[in-house]
């Protein structure tokens, strides 16, 4: 059990590192976003690229930033039970959704747009728009943070098995959302 603590510590290491790039990547997009607007409206000057750039950072946020969040325990929840439950209660529950869920959809999912990037890199797919993006970057993206997601669900398993069996203590508790 031990060993797989300090796979389950790495994968969490990572994904944090990775969670901070993706907080930036907001920051990026929103002065990409300023400054595009701005050169817009003062110069009547505007750019696709600036344009792609900032859903490509936001596909990065979004798709990169997930397994952060399930790190975080903060990603949605459907609350019709677990709110109500006990702590070894939600352990349980959370293993069954990360083993016959989670972990099974997000490698599917990667699996499925390994495909889609391969293409694209290989006929060096590029945007349809007057100055716009390489395309393959962004379906790599979508790949990544599928795996990044998987992985981090193999962490967070581990982490509830260990909590289970007695070896580690982990919070699970959950804020209902306020709305």
């Amino acid at each position: 059990m031990r060993t797989v603590l300090k796979l389950s510590a790495l994968i969490d290491s990572l994904n944090s590192s990775i969670g901070r790039i993706a907080e930036y990547m907001v920051l990026f997009c929103c002065l990409i976003s300023a400054g595009n607007a701005v050169s817009r409206y003062l110069f009547s000057y505007s750019s696709n690229a600036l344009l792609e750039i900032q859903w490509y950072l936001f596909g990065f946020v979004v798709l990169m930033g997930a397994s952060h969040t399930l790190q975080r325990n903060e990603h949605v929840r459907v609350d019709l039970i677990y709110g109500n439950v006990s702590e070894r209660a939600r352990l349980v529950i959370d293993t069954i959704g990360f083993l016959f869920f989670l972990i099974p959809a997000a490698l599917y999912l990667a699996w499925m747009c390994w495909p889609f990037f391969a293409l694209s890199w290989h006929q060096g797919e590029m945007s349809q728009n007057s100055g716009g993006l390489i395309r393959w970057p962004i379906k790599l993206v979508l790949v990544a943070g599928f795996l990044m997601l998987a992985l981090q669900g193999i962490s967070e398993l581990i982490k509830r098995l260990a909590a289970l069996s007695g070896r580690l203590t982990l919070d699970t508790s959950y804020e209902k959302p306020l709305q």
